[in-house]
């Protein structure tokens, strides 16, 4: 989960580089660095901490290199520090790498044999010393080639060498890579995000592919060594940029984004002259597919968990989710017959993504539903439905994730419908309930004062307890998590049924639980869980829908969102346990977009 930038210019490179890298920090934050080539000599800055820091230290000594390479941490391997920072040179070469390479130990081993020396904790330092010993007998290329098939795991690589004063080697393995082309400069990244600034044209590396670039040229290889032709790709422009405008932090801006979200889905998903989803080109016919398997990590696969119940209430197929991490762990049994849906924020999540490649080895149908149409697993699934959110810079997903239940919403109606699992006028009314979100969603997000007072409650509390029943489980899991993710604080989900299985043992005076209550078939069993919680001191947060005052000394705070159709209710009641989460954070002053030990893009395993 780190984040990589090398650029071939015929003019000075940091500053770009140094732009580029802030467009990285949601790969990672723990250190940064650049190395750029300067009198035929490595000129290598890092610093532990944000880019801004490694900022200050060329205003103080700058790097006027044409060529170089850059690099945001997320540590895997040693502490973040500068020793551990990106890039890891050698007197002849530097590299910067994302991913993890498994075989480290071993490999290191056989190095030191050898006489080498390590000066760092990481295991990307063992590919800066491979290449060093093969440059002993091999041209660069030949190098990289040789180094690459010692490795086992998944990487990617920006390579420059202080002999070749005009290239920039990359390469891929599992880790995504992408290419930049511009006149007079061409360019290395993590992703086609950190590259809009400078180019709109961009190429892809697979798996095993590598590449060399110039400033006039770029040249792509696959792992025997052939020269290969990529794609060039025209990105759009995308009017919805990185600018937080006037708010404190991109997450405040993407919590109050969603109407638009929502609204972009309707748009591009709903045909209001036909008054029809026009979602076409399945990959199975839909009275074909035998059963769905939604597969996600995290914020994904909570959403996931919602759509399960969408398609159970709204069709006859068969539903299963699987956790990413988990899925090609297991001796599944595939069917040509099934429909495998990958949900990921931003189409890169490294389990993900191997689970898509499992599932393309096995020749089964697959669709992705992701807010990158550019990146990996949409290029790399039979069909894709984009969220159309817009970049998501907070590393904690909220529009994202709305984004994610409405497109499985909107292809769990369009499924019910052509399989004839409900009839046209069921189908029209789910359809006009629907339109009616985005303007839903916007009355919603008036209860932030409320939610504000509610916040304060947590502040000397050691954790807490989100439940709820129904659709309302999956959200009080996000909720969970949300917490956890922005204050720091222990926080947990549970089915509001379980709690006299077990988890009514850490209820305890003033410990603040969140019961999330929308007016549904499972409303009344869940007040029913809820007072037991209030007979053993559990402080009651209670959010709902109902319209009948709830008057109960036991709840310490309670907060009314609008009544919405029940197959809609999770996706409003989102938003209130996203500003607690906001909110917390704010109150304990944490790093609201950066979180501690997280990035957005999760391309580790």
């Amino acid at each position: 989960m780190c984040g990589i930038i090398g650029i071939a210019s015929n003019k000075p490179v940091s500053i770009n580089i140094i732009n580029s890298l802030k467009k990285l920090e949601y790969r990672g934050y723990d250190s940064a660095g650049l190395a750029t080539l300067i009198n035929n000599k490595i000129d290598e800055k890092k610093c532990s901490g944000r880019v801004e820091e490694l900022e200050k230290i060329l205003f103080k000594n700058p790097s006027d290199g044409n060529l170089g390479i850059g690099h945001v941490r997320w540590a895997t391997h040693g502490v973040p520090n500068v020793l551990n920072a990106h890039p890891h040179s050698s007197e002849i070469v530097s590299v910067v790498h994302n991913g993890i390479i498994e075989n480290s130990d071993e490999l290191k081993q056989k190095l030191e044999i050898k006489g080498a020396k390590f000066k760092s904790q990481t295991d990307t330092e063992v590919i800066t010393l491979l290449i060093t010993e093969a440059l002993k007998t091999d041209n660069p290329l030949e190098s990289v080639f040789k180094t690459l098939k010692q490795l086992r795991g998944s990487f990617a690589l920006g390579i420059i060498f202080k002999n070749n004063k005009d290239i920039i080697i990359g390469a891929r393995r599992g880790s995504p890579l992408a290419v930049g082309y511009s006149q007079d400069e061409n360019y290395l990244g993590s992703d086609s995000y950190a590259l809009k600034s400078m180019t709109n044209k961009i190429s892809y590396l697979d798996d095993g592919d590598l590449c060399v670039l110039t400033k006039d040229s770029v040249e792509f290889y696959d792992e025997d060594k052939k020269k290969i032709n990529k794609k060039i790709y025209n990105l759009s422009d995308d009017k919805n940029t990185s600018d937080k405008g006037d708010y404190k932090n991109f997450m405040s801006k993407e919590i109050f984004e969603q109407p638009t979200t929502a609204k972009n889905c309707i748009n591009e998903y709903i045909d209001t002259l036909k008054k029809d989803i026009n979602i076409y080109n399945f990959p199975i016919q839909p009275k074909e597919i035998n059963k769905i398997v939604l597969i996600g990590c995290g914020t994904a696969y909570h959403s996931c968990l919602v759509a399960k119940y969408w398609f159970e209430e709204l069709t006859t197929i068969d539903v299963e989710i699987d956790i990413a991490s988990e899925f090609r762990y297991r001796k599944l049994r595939f069917n040509y017959r099934n429909l495998y849906i990958f949900v990921s924020q931003s189409g890169e999540t490294a389990d993900t993504a191997a689970a898509l490649d499992l599932c393309k080895k096995n020749k089964v149908k697959t669709c992705s539903i992701v807010n990158a149409v550019e990146s990996t697993i949409a290029r790399n699934s039979d069909w894709v439905l984009p969220i159309h959110a817009g970049p998501e810079i907070g590393v904690a997903s909220t529009k994202a994730f709305l984004g994610q239940m409405i497109v499985l919403y909107i292809l769990c109606l369009k499924l019910a419908k052509s399989r004839d699992d409900i009839n046209n006028a069921s189908y029209h009314e789910l359809l006009d309930r629907f339109k009616s979100l985005p303007e839903s969603i916007k009355k919603t997000l008036k209860i932030e004062s409320s939610i504000q007072s509610m916040a304060k409650e947590f502040i000397d509390a050691k954790g807490s307890m989100f439940l709820g029943r129904g659709y309302s489980y999956p959200i009080a899991l996000e909720g969970a998590l949300k917490l956890k993710e922005l204050s720091y604080l222990h926080a947990e989900g549970y089915p509001a049924g379980e709690m006299k299985h077990g988890p009514l043992a850490l209820i305890e005076e003033g410990l603040p639980v969140i019961v999330i209550a929308p007016k549904d078939k499972y409303f009344e069993k869940t007040l029913s869980n809820m007072q037991e919680v209030i007979a053993r001191g559990g402080k009651i947060l209670f959010i709902t829908d109902h319209k009948k005052e709830l008057i109960n000394e036991n709840i310490r705070f309670g907060v009314r969102v609008p009544f919405v159709d029940t197959l809609l209710s999770p996706i409003l009641f989102t938003i209130p346990i996203q500003l607690l989460a906001y909110h917390v954070a704010l109150l304990k002053n944490c790093d609201i977009d950066k979180p501690r030990n997280l990035a957005k893009s999760v391309t580790v395993e």
